[in-house]
């Protein structure tokens, strides 16, 4: 079994936590590190475990460590303890910079750890349910719009929300991003707090994502054209759609009577409408869960480290276009 320690107890790091101890056949959960010793005790003595009293003392207790703190700690933290030997969960963004996402990759494969990046989206039942749909989108809408929370500040709205889209979207598209257009406003704080963007790539799919931490109603969805498919995703509400059209003389035609029968200029076609059934799952648990898998069994993370700097170097491309548009001169 393995031995982890989490690395900050703010508001996600105590649902690490309490997903790692639901977790108690996978992993073995020695403690957690938090820098505020108001904190750190109140959360030692609600989970009853131990408070370490410096990152370096939980590095040298654990085989796994999960970095739950600000996006700007975390290239020093993952270097740290990739150097000492430890794999590395760590919350998306994977770091700041880009140079540092850059630096993080060559240390992960210097030292031969395995790094998972916490795009939790990955794990939501609704995309789970579709891991037997062929899913080829030329084009995408994503919609992601929550109400404004001081925490996720730190950084804009690009790495704290549409990131996981970004993230998402990459992993259904395996094409090279060709063309960006981006434009967003800061309303109360110093980066964007809404942000939209058009993405292009090589193979002729457009995506077009909104992130707002701005609304007065939350919005998780996603929805895939593709060629006789339409795929509806809500993050939020946990359920998939898959409307599909077949040709009349279709050799994999569904049952008629599951379908509605279209005319269109090109001869009668039928409609499927299917629902995949949802399981149900804890994503944090799971993510964690399958990061212990992939290192017990030597296999890729399934948010591999390349995979968190895939996201985030589009996601800079989004903020460096928005900041391009800003400083043109007005008329």
């Amino acid at each position: 079994m393995l031995t982890i320690g989490v690395l900050g107890a703010g508001h996600l790091g105590k649902i690490h936590l309490k997903c790692l101890q639901m977790a108690s056949s996978t992993y073995h959960l020695a403690g957690f590190y938090d820098p505020i010793e108001s904190n750190a005790l109140k959360v030692a003595a609600d989970f009853g475990i131990p408070a370490f009293p410096s990152v370096e003392a939980l590095l040298d207790a654990v085989d796994v460590v999960d970095i739950v703190t600000p996006t700007t700690t975390h290239f020093a933290l993952a270097k740290q303890a990739l150097e000492r030997g430890k794999h590395v969960f760590i919350e998306k963004p994977l770091t700041h910079t880009i140079e540092e996402a850059e630096q993080l990759v060559a240390l992960s494969r210097q030292y031969g750890r395995k790094v998972q990046v916490g795009h939790v989206e990955r794990f939501n039942p609704a995309l789970l349910a579709l891991e037997d749909v062929t899913m080829n989108p030329m084009f995408i809408e994503a919609h992601r719009l929550a109400a404004f929370n001081p925490r996720g500040t730190d950084v804009s709205v690009i790495l704290d929300l549409m990131i996981h889209d970004l993230d998402i979207i990459l992993s259904l598209v395996r094409s090279e991003v060709t063309f960006v257009s981006a434009s967003g406003v800061a309303v109360v704080s110093d980066t964007p707090d809404i942000a939209n963007a058009r993405i292009e790539f090589a193979n002729g799919c457009v995506a077009n994502l909104t992130a707002s931490r701005m609304s007065l109603k939350q919005m998780r969805k996603v929805r895939l054209f593709q060629k006789d498919a339409y795929i509806s995703l809500d993050f939020l509400e946990k359920q998939a759609q898959v409307v599909r059209l077949f040709d009349q003389e279709d050799p994999h035609l569904p049952d008629t009577d599951q379908l509605m029968e279209l005319s269109t200029p090109k001869g009668n076609k039928w409609i499927q409408v299917f629902m995949p059934p949802i399981e149900p799952v804890n994503a944090i648990k799971m993510e964690l869960e399958t990061f212990a898998d992939s290192i017990e069994n030597d296999i890729q993370p399934r948010v591999s480290i390349d995979d968190g700097y895939e996201a985030l170097k589009l996601a800079y491309r989004i903020i460096d276009e928005i900041e391009r548009r800003l400083q043109q001169p007005k008329l």
